[in-house]
């Protein structure tokens, strides 16, 4: 289906490819991106990542920020497009986490 919308996360950096850390207005302009593409976003406590870059063999450890996004497939690449720009990162990494979700509004 072309317009499902599935509950995606994607690790968003805390620090630049250098060591320094993003501050959180930096994060807050990339909040706002996604949010004006997806209407929401649920960001997570960072959690410790680590990842070996395999052209260099290099080991990467950092704090990353798990961020939940209900959007369809193609808003996604979108957001990993915009990741990877705004962060300046190699690669981003997104998965889907849930097959349905149900957004319900109350009645007015």
């Amino acid at each position: 289906m072309k317009n499902q919308i599935y509950l995606y996360e994607i690790l968003v950096p805390t620090v630049r490819n250098d060591g320094r850390p993003f501050r959180t207005r930096f994060h807050r302009v990339w909040d706002k991106k996604i949010r004006d593409l997806t209407c929401g976003l649920t960001i997570m406590q960072p959690a410790k990542g680590q990842w070996i870059d395999v052209s260099t063999g290099n080991l990467y450890s950092e704090r990353m920020i798990p961020v939940r996004i209900a959007c369809t497939y193609e808003q996604l690449q979108t957001v990993i497009d915009i990741t990877i720009e705004y962060y300046d990162q190699l690669a981003v990494m997104a998965y889907r986490i849930a097959d349905q979700v149900i957004i319900k509004t109350k009645k007015q």
